[in-house]
């Protein structure tokens, strides 16, 4: 007798519908998978024995084979252990095909039979609706998720036995309603309102909120660069449900297997982090910290610390919104739409130009430190801001600051990004085409003659050229203005002079 039920496997960012064959036949016993199973699927034998005998459930007697199809598919994780026992036990007769045929199944076993938390159970969700299945079954601890794809049942179970009861129809489980948690506590966050002095840069730190553009802030050691960088995630516009949707699918596939993602991500990796960790790869292409922080900021403190090939590797998802990691195997794209957060000493001790105390660096190591970071990769920075040493007594100031600039602040920003989403279709003034970007500008003659004044004098490359607009339209969109004007246009170059 040949069971059959379904199960899937994610490629990448997409899930790929699996058909887990079970066939059983008179012989000795023996068990074995084919369909270019990966070590995790091959010792889902022992697993699946354990849980099916510690379920007071009879394993099929005889020759027993289970087959993953299509067969040149690469096979990988744990989550096969729900779906080949369940085809165990209809091969077995405990269940008949019937309730287990517009269902997919997924799920870990543990030996006593329950149910353990898996890996890009959105994907596969995602997988099943993309192919008419109405129905998803998952552990317990990944129905939420799961649950966010719209148009199909989730069910969450918490054991073996719990899915052949629900399926017998003896003890049905409720299916898992989709619930978007509220926002997180960000009260260990920094508030702009904390941060004294640095009115142009907190300009800048809200005109690349508006937009996402990504922007660098360079200047001496303790002057409050980390702290800007941080206190944007205050700043960030609310996602949309489509974009914690994608946030939440590509973190489901790494270490938040079960949560669902209800802010925009900030990552922070290391100087150290490695160049795979940071873009993605590795042996079975897993998405890196460009891809975690679609939708959100990626923030690269001390930036010309980190390796060449790192930064170097950035120029492309910066450009495309998306990174493609190929491998001799298999080829995967993950998103990347983030914006880049960087801070960056102006020299290697971090005292060059600083009027209070005197540089230690050589001419040559100064070179050397302006070099790390290569020219093509500045020219994808929207926004350059230097950040000047506070005064002392400003900092020791018991003046209590004004606690309605945040909220004030964080509604302008919003009704700016609203504004683009609503003319831009979707999309932040920084992504894009140059195509629509010059039919949507709506540059007056006087704007036009500065900036063309301005690139010719500055030289200019194409892209820079670009983005001034960009970055203008966004301060548009903040002064709620539909023409961008001259006005616009000489705040926006002064964020390109380095």
């Amino acid at each position: 007798m040949i069971a059959r039920v379904y199960s899937a496997v994610n490629i990448g960012y997409d899930g790929n519908l699996v058909d887990v064959e079970c066939d059983k036949t008179k012989g000795l016993h023996r068990f074995n998978i084919v369909g270019l199973a990966d070590k995790a699927v091959n010792e889902s034998k022992e697993r699946v024995r354990g849980a099916i005998a510690n379920s007071d459930l009879k394993f099929p007697d005889g020759h027993v084979t289970v087959n993953l199809a299509p067969a040149n598919l690469p096979k990988e994780g744990t989550h096969f252990d729900l779906p080949i026992a369940i085809g165990l036990l209809i091969a077995g007769g405990h269940l008949s095909s019937k309730p287990a045929e517009d269902t997919l199944f997924a799920g870990e076993l543990s030996l006593n039979g329950s149910l353990r938390p898996i890996k890009g159970a959105l994907v596969i969700a995602e997988a099943a609706r993309q192919n008419g299945i109405k129905t998803v079954i998952v552990p317990e601890q990944n129905a939420k998720q799961a649950a966010l794809v719209k148009d199909i049942t989730v069910i969450g179970a918490k054991s073996l036995m719990d899915v052949l009861l629900h399926l017998l129809g003896e003890k049905p489980i409720e299916p898992t309603e989709a619930s978007i948690l509220g926002p997180t506590d960000k009260s260990s966050i920094p508030s702009i309102d904390e941060i004294r002095g640095q009115a142009a840069a907190k300009r800048a730190l809200v005109i690349a909120a508006a937009g996402h553009h990504n922007i660098l802030f360079t200047g001496p050691p303790g002057a409050g660069k980390t702290m800007l960088a941080r206190a944007l995630t205050r700043l960030l516009p609310t996602p949309t449900y489509d974009e914690l949707f994608e946030i939440t699918k590509v973190h489901s596939l790494s270490d938040d297997a079960g949560e669902i993602m209800t802010e925009r991500p900030f990552r922070s990796p290391h100087h150290t982090a490695s160049h795979v960790a940071v873009i993605g790869g590795g042996t079975k292409a897993m998405p890196g910290e460009v891809s975690l922080a679609h939708h959100g900021v990626l923030f690269l403190d001390e930036i010309p610390e980190y390796p060449r090939q790192t930064l170097e590797a950035l120029r492309q998802p910066l450009e495309d919104r998306v990174v493609h990691i190929s491998r001799a195997s298999s080829r995967v794209t993950y998103p990347a739409n983030f914006m880049l957060v960087a801070t960056k000493n102006p020299c290697p001790c971090g005292f060059y130009g600083d009027d209070s105390r005197e540089c230690e660096c050589s001419q040559t190591q100064l070179l050397a430190y302006q070099k790390r970071i290569s020219g093509p990769l500045m020219d994808r920075i929207d926004m350059i801001v230097e950040v000047s040493r506070v005064p002392q007594d400003e900092l020791l100031s018991t003046d209590k600051p004004d606690s309605n600039d945040e909220p004030k602040i964080k509604e302008q920003i919003q009704k700016a990004r609203d504004v683009q989403m609503k003319r831009n279709r979707g999309k932040a003034n920084s992504s894009l085409s140059n195509k629509t970007l010059l039919a949507k500008s709506n540059l007056t003659p006087a704007a036009k003659n500065l900036l063309t004044t301005a690139a010719d004098r500055l030289k200019l490359s194409a892209r820079s050229y670009f983005k001034i607009i960009k970055v203008a339209r966004t301060i548009a969109d903040l002064n709620g203005s539909n023409d961008i004007t001259e006005a616009e246009i000489s705040e926006a170059l002064q964020y390109r002079q380095q």
